[in-house]
This record gives C-alpha cells, sequence and structure tokens, in this order.
C-alpha cells in the first residue's frame, strides 16, 4: 500500500518549518506502511561543498574517526555530523566522487543514502514517528523534502529496502505500487553502468530516471519518458536539486492528492497528511491526473 508525502517551499520563511511539516504528514500516513520510513531533506547548498550520506548499522565503529581517515584518502576538509545510525559527511564539492568511492573502502560496513550538494536522506527500519525522531528531522530546516513509509510486497524489509531511493547526484524517488518490468529494466540500465544495491522495483524506476537526467533529459521530460517504458501500477514522487516532480500511471489506481498555496506545493498519498498544513483551508487541492506529469523548479 505504502504512503507518500512531498513539500516544495515557494515562501523561504516556511525553510525552518521543513522537517516538521514533512514528520506530521508522514506520521499521518503510517496506517498505510508500518514497516519502514524515510526522509529526504533538500537544504540550500553551500558554495564548494557537497554532502555524502552513509548508513551503518554498526555505527559506533564505523563513524569513529570516519572524517580524519576520508579526509587523508581524498586530500580534503571532511567534517562529520552523526545522527543515530547515520553520518552526514561535509566534503569539497569537487571531491564528492572521490568520497563515495572512498568511504565504502574506508568502512565496508556503510551504505551510501545519498550525494550532493542539496540532499540527505534518512530512512530505516521502523514507524514513522520512530525513524523521525532518531534523525530529529523534526528540527531540520529546507527547500523541500519526500517522505515515505513502506508496506513491504516485493522485497525484504530492511533499511535500504526502505524509501526513498537515491541512484544519482541530488536525486531522489519514492514511490507507491508496483512494477512488472523492473527486472529487464534492470539489466538494461546495468549495461549502460547503472548499479543497484537491492531487488526494489523502486530502485530501479529511480534508476531509470537519474539514468535519463543523465543522457539531458529534464526531469518533466524523464518522467513522461517513464509513462511509456515502466509497466505497473505506480504514482512517484521525484527530487532533484531544484525540483519537485509527481506522476501516476494511466491506470492511476494507487491514491494521491495535490495542494498549491503562494507558499508552497505539497504532495499526500491522501488529504488526511495535508490538513495541518499552513494556509491549507485556502489551498487549491485536487487530485492529479492519471498519465501526466506535473514539476516545479526553483
Amino acid at each position: 500500500m505504502c504512503g507518500i508525502v512531498g513539500l516544495f517551499l515557494k515562501d523561504p520563511k516556511l525553510e525552518p518549518q521543513l522537517g516538521a511539516l514533512l514528520t506530521d504528514m508522514l506520521i499521518t500516513m503510517t496506517d498505510r506502511g508500518p514497516d519502514s520510513a524515510g526522509i529526504a531533506i533538500y537544504v540550500r547548498p553551500e558554495e564548494g561543498h557537497a554532502k555524502l550520506t552513509v548508513q551503518s548499522a554498526n555505527a559506533a565503529a564505523d563513524f569513529k574517526g570516519l572524517d580524519a581517515d576520508l579526509s587523508a584518502a581524498i586530500g580534503g576538509p571532511v567534517t562529520a555530523d552523526v545522527k543515530d545510525t547515520h553520518v552526514v559527511l561535509d566534503v569539497p564539492a569537487d571531491k564528492l566522487d572521490a568520497a563515495r568511492s572512498a568511504v565504502t573502502t574506508l568502512r565496508p560496513g556503510v551504505k551510501v543514502m545519498s550525494a550532493g550538494e542539496a540532499i540527505e536522506i534518512f530512512k530505516e527500519v521502523g514507524l514513522p514517528k520512530d525513524v523521525a525522531a532518531r534523525f530529529g528531522v523534526s528540527k531540520m530546516s529546507g527547500t523541500h523534502g519526500i517522505g515515505h513509509t513502506r508496506m513491504a510486497t516485493e522485497s525484504a524489509v530492511t533499511t535500504m529496502g526502505a524509501h526513498p531511493f537515491s541512484t544519482g547526484p541530488d536525486q531522489c524517488l519514492v514511490h507507491n505500487g508496483s512494477l512488472s518490468n523492473h527486472n529487464g529494466l534492470r539489466r538494461e540500465l546495468i549495461r549502460k553502468g547503472m548499479t543497484f544495491e537491492t531487488q526494489n522495483d523502486t530502485e530501479v524506476a529511480a534508476a531509470y530516471v537519474s539514468q535519463k537526467l543523465k543522457e539531458g533529459e529534464d526531469l518533466g521530460t524523464a518522467l513522461e519518458s517513464g509513462l511509456d517504458d515502466l509497466d505497473g501500477f505506480f504514482t512517484f514522487v521525484v527530487g532533484t536539486h531544484n525540483g519537485f516532480g509527481v506522476v501516476r500511471d494511466p491506470i492511476a489506481c494507487k491514491p494521491a492528492v495535490m495542494a498549491e498555496t503562494d507558499q508552497y506545493v505539497a504532495f499526500g498519498s491522501e488529504y488526511r497528511a495535508l490538513v495541518n498544513l499552513p494556509g491549507i483551508e485556502t489551498a487549491r487541492v485536487w487530485e492529479p491526473e492519471p498519465a501526466t506529469v506535473y514539476f516545479w523548479e526553483r
């Protein structure tokens, strides 16, 4: 079943509240998927800096001295902000790829959640309220974000199987539904150089969008291409460094509702996810049309 929420802020005055608003929205969707949960937060980039968010089941050991070891490996400054089982590593922007390559060599037990100049992803097995509390999501600021609570149907309940999936710099995707042609698409994407951490169909959808963006398509065109190439039932919400997109399959059997005001654009699997947003009583509220791409960029 799964529950999705998303919030794209137009008004910078709301940015300090992003984490709190997203947390409330996601907790409301708990009964749609109690297995695992995750949130992607996009912050305003700092010039010359990039971030690598990694997770470990043995955080105390893996994160000890990681900043110093990674700094020595890439030949540049690294700072670490530990948040429970995750750590956000601040690295020079021109050394992000080197840092991503080095971190799993230095600490084979860690898993990369996201990489980019703006994105941070936090996800774990458990209820949304517990996952959000572990990472202090409600205190986070940002420009836009996406959340997901999962009811597993086609792969194991694990941290890596939780959403969002990030398969490209500053990109992520969450999904409600099921893809029927993900195995064939995975093989095709591997031939094009994409790599995969799980057997989850959503990771294939994320990689598909990443590959299209890498080939020069913008987010809207990439999502339109997916309507032809992705088989199954789906509602996708996608984030990029400056964008937020939504698309449903042509049958659109998975629930979705959107709201827009002068301050924000919001998405929820159900309207109750949106009821506590500021100004929702005067928002334009609608159900996104089947096979129609909606996206916003700043």
